[in-house]
């Protein structure tokens, strides 16, 4: 798995390989798979985030979802697009001491079998507060990339077992 990564402030964004024609033993996935993975992330997040303690969905479309997630006592509420087998949105507005941030998952396959997921996070902040965030932000970006990976593995996991080989409900 190569990981490309790049960074300006807090609008940070890095490419993890998904098939790897040099790695016999990591079995390739699908855009199908890849993509329902990825639906299911935002579905299920606690099969991707031991420390969530709860997931509620207020609304469902084919174009996304509203959600409220609790991490102890604090309660996010986000909004997931979906672009079909393209693309996962995750936008965070604003909310008590929480600024506006997002997540986007693009699926990319730039050749035959080669397969790709860029991760693009942009925090929100303006010029003025990413420079008095930036000694921060090295952390963050590294707990991003941990997060990333383990969902990518969390994936390879459930491909393994099957659980992306079906249509989800």
């Amino acid at each position: 798995m190569r990981l490309t990564y790049f960074a300006k402030t807090m609008k940070f964004e890095h490419l993890i390989e998904i098939n790897d024609d040099l790695n016999p033993l990591l079995e390739p996935l699908s855009v199908e798979q890849l993509w329902r993975g990825l639906v299911l992330r935002a579905e299920s997040p606690q099969l991707f985030m031991p420390h969530l303690d709860e997931c509620h969905i207020d609304a469902r479309s084919v174009e996304g979802l509203s959600r409220r997630l609790r991490y102890g006592e604090l309660e996010v509420a986000d909004r997931v697009e979906f672009e079909p087998m393209r693309e996962v949105r995750y936008l965070v507005p604003a909310q008590g001491e929480i600024s506006m941030s997002s997540l986007t998952m693009s699926i990319e396959s730039p050749t035959e079998g080669a397969l790709f997921v860029r991760f693009q996070y942009d925090d929100g902040h303006d010029a003025a507060t990413d420079a008095a965030n930036s000694m921060y932000d090295d952390y963050r970006r590294s707990a991003y990339h941990a997060a990333d990976l383990d969902t990518i593995q969390v994936l390879r996991e459930l491909a393994q077992q099957g659980r992306l080989d079906s249509l989800l409900n």
